[in-house]
């Protein structure tokens, strides 16, 4: 049995190993909902791309690791998880993101849509950088960037 001062000091001290927990930060875009203003590609002959009309290439992140898509005609989700490594205030954000496994309806898009393009890009996504108000999206290997704006 232990005496009533060792027990109080053992309290105290598993208290305290429970404040000295420190949890993860919360990504900055949990909660956010963005629009497509650009995919840039790092291939010279490919160029930048920007879509006629942003708002129908949305992500909108779930503070619950969920993302819902809409790629032109299609929509879906994925899981995400992300692990931030720079912050630079309100204006400034970087860290690694990994999307998972994307499901998405298979509605034939127009020609034109870049669906198709965003779609295959989805499994390269491995880093993020939130930049005066836009959410850029690396791709691995140089693959390019996904660059998007809030959605109104």
């Amino acid at each position: 049995m232990m005496p009533t001062g060792s027990k109080s000091i053992a309290l105290i001290a598993a208290s305290m190993v429970g404040c000295a927990a420190v949890s993860p930060p919360t990504p900055p875009f949990a909660g956010t909902h963005w629009q497509l203003v650009s995919i840039q590609s790092m291939d010279d002959a490919q160029g930048t791309v920007h879509p006629h009309e942003p708002a129908r290439y949305t992500l909108e992140f779930g503070a619950d690791g969920r993302v819902a898509v809409r790629l032109d005609c299609n929509r879906g989700s994925a899981a995400w998880h992300a692990q931030p490594a720079v912050q630079g205030g309100p204006e400034r954000a970087s860290g690694q993101l990994l999307m998972g496994p994307l499901a998405t309806t298979r509605a034939m898009c127009p020609p034109d849509s870049l669906a198709p393009r965003l779609a295959s890009s989805w499994p390269y996504v491995r880093s993020y950088l939130i930049e005066a108000g836009h959410l850029h999206l690396s791709l691995m290997a140089d693959g390019g960037v996904l660059t998007w704006a809030p959605a109104p």
